[in-house]
């Protein structure tokens, strides 16, 4: 078997002391999420954290920093993920959108509300973002070249 690590995004997204999360279905468990999602083909990484937002929330976002760079390596499938998480601003609730399928609702949690989740949580990368996002870590969007095709 070949190693394929996936590419994935996440926004953390902060409005009046509550955290923009996604209630879904992953492997038939109900867990919880930032919006996150895998980077398509074509497109940067700061445009699949806006696409996968809204899919997910129908929230649109504006990213405006780096939080960091994450690796995991799922027990459930042995899959390497890399998740380059963002810290985005709430820009627009789009009403009528309809969610992803695996979907089942978004949510604006406390702080306190996520940490009794906490078991519910997706991976582990869940809370260490929220952590390094409160720590108050951030690096600039520039910080990230995507050589043109």
């Amino acid at each position: 078997m070949v190693w394929t690590p996936h590419a994935t995004v996440a926004a953390i997204v902060e409005r009046e002391g509550r955290f923009l999360f996604v209630e879904e279905l992953s492997q038939g468990k109900r867990v919880f999420n930032q919006p996150a999602g895998h980077v398509e083909e074509g497109e940067s990484l700061l445009q699949a954290t806006v696409r996968e937002t809204l899919e997910e929330s129908a929230w649109k976002v504006r990213p405006k920093a780096l939080l960091g760079v994450y690796i995991y390596k799922a027990p459930s499938n042995g899959v390497t993920y890399y998740r380059y998480c963002f810290v985005c601003d709430a820009v627009e609730e789009m009403l009528n959108l309809e969610l992803d399928s695996d979907i089942l609702a978004a949510h604006w949690f406390t702080l306190e509300e996520i940490k009794v989740k906490q078991g519910l949580l997706r991976s582990p990368l869940v809370m260490k973002c929220l952590e390094d996002y409160l720590a108050g870590k951030r690096y600039p969007l520039d910080l990230i070249y995507e050589h043109p095709i």
